[in-house]
């Protein structure tokens, strides 16, 4: 190759490099400053630990298609209302939100995003040190949040919906006198019922009991022949999985059935009362009926769109993203498939309501994602209709118009799917460890 051959290959690769170092002193590493249309937009960039720029930039991914039709078809007719689930939660006023804290779900994690992590105009006080904090309604000395981190274990330590039903009014009563009537708009957290059985394993193996519970219903705790305890001494510490699922009495078994019917339509804990079909059926209906009724409800396994959902329920808006964890103690457990059938079969009612929550939540979020999306599409349009009736009536036009931020060229650019927000998908797999 001889030497101007050489030079004319040189030239276009260092013009390359030169553009290369440029861009990076044009648009470094985390600015704001550049951007792409949708071909050229970046794969594989992660929002979970960015703060809000505005309201929905935690929901930008245009590889998923939220308009498109469910990628299967429902197993149940839900109607529209069941579908909808905005309410006019009024934080200054008589309303409370109640958070139904079930085992080895992500509780934990989401009771914190709920004292720490939301945007409001008086924010949770917590100090450092303390389990609790103090969740006021802005210029009042009441509590707009019943849940373990803002009044603590007040209906016992993990109540179920039989005991906070019958319990959160009187004891918010107690605590806080009031004239007016509450509004309380009950929430929880699901989770795969064989991720959650298992991950409740591993903790009771680590020593949890959970034995100061007071499981009320109808006015009374369960006797020791109705619930009899799975193991001698203090804890079940180092229990092997067979032995778990070998004790009939194990309340690991469908707890969250269990945690979300209403136990005096069975008896309570008393299993003479009825045959034991007839028993599993009204629960299972009762905690599917209380559940798609609720204010709210996430799946551990979406966490973006549980996120999603909750700030258009509530209209609140959470200052950090949450964060899909897919590296669990349930996860690294190696399940032979007889194994994982036998868990499944000691918590079939929990596999049939999980599979109705997913198909619920998932129908939830794309009519919700629908609805935004028609709603963005009608005032854009409102928009260019105010903007011809100024230009008809001769009327000079304003540089930017209000919330568009564009010049007078851009005006009536078509919109596109990258102008509406999207949401990052989530994994389904595993699960966060809490």
């Amino acid at each position: 190759m001889d030497e101007r051959s050489s030079k004319l290959i040189l030239v276009p690769i260092l013009a390359v490099l030169f553009v290369m170092i440029g861009y990076q002193y044009i648009c470094p590493a985390g600015s704001n400053s550049c951007h792409f249309k949708s071909e050229e937009r970046l794969r594989g960039v992660s929002l979970l630990s960015s703060p809000y720029q505005d309201a929905d930039d935690f929901y930008r991914d245009s590889d998923l298609d939220d308009d498109g039709p469910p990628k299967l078809p429902s197993k149940f007719n839900f109607t529209e209302r069941d579908l909808d689930r905005h309410v006019e939660f009024n934080i200054k006023g008589d309303d409370v939100i109640v958070f139904l804290h079930i085992q080895k779900t992500g509780g934990t994690t989401f009771g914190r995003h709920l004292v720490r992590n939301i945007r409001l105009e008086q924010p949770c006080d917590c100090k450092p040190g303390q389990k609790k904090c103090t969740c006021h309604r802005p210029g009042k000395e009441e509590s707009w949040l019943f849940s373990r981190f803002s009044t603590g274990w007040s209906c016992g330590l993990h109540a179920d919906w039989t005991e906070l039903t019958n319990c959160v009014p009187v004891v918010m009563d107690k605590k806080e006198a009031q004239r007016n009537k509450r509004n309380f708009y009950y929430i929880t957290m699901l989770r795969d019922p064989v991720s959650r059985y298992l991950s409740e394993w591993k903790h009771v193996q680590r020593g949890a009991t959970w034995k100061t519970a007071l499981h009320m219903c109808d006015g009374r705790s369960p006797t020791q022949d109705e619930l009899p305890t799975c193991y001698s001494g203090d804890d079940w510490s180092g229990v092997t999985l067979k032995e778990f699922m070998n004790c009939q009495s194990n309340l690991a078994n469908n707890r969250q059935v269990r945690m979300l019917a209403d136990l005096s339509l069975v008896g309570c804990y008393n299993m003479s009362s009825m045959n034991e079909s007839q028993r599993n059926h009204i629960l299972l209906s009762s905690a599917m009926s209380n559940l798609k009724n609720m204010a709210f409800y996430g799946l551990t396994e979406f966490q973006r769109k549980t996120q999603y959902l909750f700030e258009r329920t509530f209209s609140l808006r959470f200052i950090s993203a949450f964060t899909q964890i897919n590296s669990t103690r349930a996860a690294n457990v190696d399940l032979s498939e007889a194994v994982r059938r036998r868990i499944e079969e000691l918590n079939f009612l929990d596999v049939q309501l999980y599979e109705y929550a997913k198909d619920l939540f998932l129908q939830r979020f794309q009519y919700t994602r629908q609805r935004e999306h028609q709603e963005v599409r009608l005032k854009r349009r409102e928009e260019r209709r105010w903007l011809r009736e100024q230009r008809d009536q001769g009327r000079p036009w304003p540089s930017k118009h209000k919330g568009s931020g564009k010049g007078d060229g851009d005006v009536f650019e078509k919109e596109t799917e990258n102008d509406l927000p999207t949401t990052t998908e989530d994994y389904t797999s595993q699960v966060a460890r809490w």
